[in-house]
């Protein structure tokens, strides 16, 4: 192993401090990941409110929109069929996008679309009009659970799968 040839430089000098121990570079190197952690979490925190703000704004569903909305839809719903499922995550939203903070989607309550706001209402509506009447079915259900609390919530779209 080669010996360090270079002086630290003046920020990293220590002057007339005494050598940090053991415990105290621990304590440092427990508070740098501190103050990384919270720094993701603001991070985490500003996203999901972005999120949340996306979301509470409807999207103008025009002829082109919907016909999007389908084509990705089908591409999506083909490739699970494929890979042997009946089911498919179409959208996942947190959970204050509930009038109830998704209680009702907790409880399996048969009234839970009531309390859907925003783009989760137009996608149960979205559903209701033009995919319920091809067969499809929805279901709700929380599908994050942050320090044992409700969190996201997801809409599912199922199918029946035949027998061959």
């Amino acid at each position: 192993m080669e010996a360090l040839k270079t002086k630290p430089t003046a920020e990293h000098a220590l002057g007339d401090e005494t050598f940090m121990s053991a415990a105290e570079l621990g304590a440092y190197t427990a508070e740098l990941k501190g103050a990384k952690a919270r720094q993701a979490g603001d991070r985490v925190d500003k996203a999901r409110a972005e999120l949340i703000e996306r979301l509470s704004e409807p999207v103008e569903l025009t002829p082109k929109t919907v016909h999007d909305i389908t084509q990705s839809l089908l591409h999506k719903l083909r490739i699970a069929a494929e890979q042997g499922n009946n089911e498919l995550l179409v959208m996942r939203f947190p959970d204050v996008m509930c009038s109830d903070g998704g209680r009702a989607i907790n409880n399996f309550e048969k009234d839970w679309p009531d309390t859907l706001t925003g783009r989760p209402r137009q996608a149960f509506e979205f559903w209701r009009d033009r995919l319920r009447p091809a067969g499809y079915g929805l279901k709700a259900m929380i599908v994050d659970w942050p320090d044992g609390m409700p969190g996201d919530a997801g809409l599912f779209l199922t199918w029946e799968t035949r027998r061959v």
